[in-house]
């Protein structure tokens, strides 16, 4: 994905979502291998002569709430030797993500500088629950680091979608307070993306100037 316009410097990012690892290599979602099918996502990077600065992955990393499916999300990852900036999804276990994940190349829920773009990360999970919301708390960092930054554009990655996906089912399990981060963003005026996943589907839509994306899994997809 390249963010740009005429009027601003553009920025590479390669998005990678809800890869749902297992500590088995094995390991199946709905029919699918998912350790083989984010490799085949990465082979098919690796092939192209297009290159991303910075990677972004909004979530569920695993499936199976283990360590060891964890290790194998960092083994498949490290070989793109570029940083991956990754923000928990609902299958994900927070502690044991962020013992790989608060290790380089990879960053959990951080944010950076990157020229002109600040790269920001939210925590839209809810512990226990399918569905999400953008705590206050998170509400408060996402205002603390925007009014520390001199930077002239923000692209903002979460894991939930912050508006309806027009799907009955997908949209019991969004985000709950979707209109007031979209408030909050839209305010801080410098928003020119907002990224997630969840999903399992492509989709891209325009709210007041700010892009927003969702990209497929790199596994099993889902139909509206």
């Amino acid at each position: 994905m390249t963010v740009d316009a005429s009027d601003r410097e553009s920025i590479r990012v390669l998005h990678l979502t809800d890869p749902h690892l297992f500590a088995d290599p094995s390991g199946e979602l709905r029919g699918i291998v998912t350790a083989e099918s984010l490799q085949r996502v990465l082979n098919h990077y690796n092939a192209g002569d297009w290159r991303a600065e910075r990677v972004l992955i909004t979530g569920d990393l695993i499936q199976d709430d283990t360590a060891a499916a964890y290790d194998r999300f960092r083994d498949l990852l490290i070989p793109l030797k570029l940083r991956m900036h990754c923000v928990p999804g609902n299958h994900d276990v927070r502690d044991l993500m962020q013992v790989v994940c608060r290790q380089p190349p990879f960053s959990y829920c951080a944010n950076e500088e990157v020229r002109d773009w600040l790269l920001l990360g939210l925590d839209s999970c809810i512990s226990g629950a399918a569905g999400g919301e953008v705590s206050a708390d998170e509400l408060s960092r996402f205002d603390r680091i925007v009014s520390a930054s001199s930077a002239k554009y923000i692209m903002v990655f979460l894991h939930h979608p912050p508006i309806p996906m027009g799907s009955a089912w997908l949209d019991t399990v969004g985000m709950k307070n979707g209109d007031a981060l979209l408030q909050r963003l839209q305010t801080a005026g410098r928003v020119r993306l907002l990224v997630f996943g969840h999903v399992h589907q492509p989709y891209e839509a325009e709210h007041h100037g700010i892009r927003i994306v969702g990209t497929p899994s790199t596994c099993r997809q889902f139909k509206p």
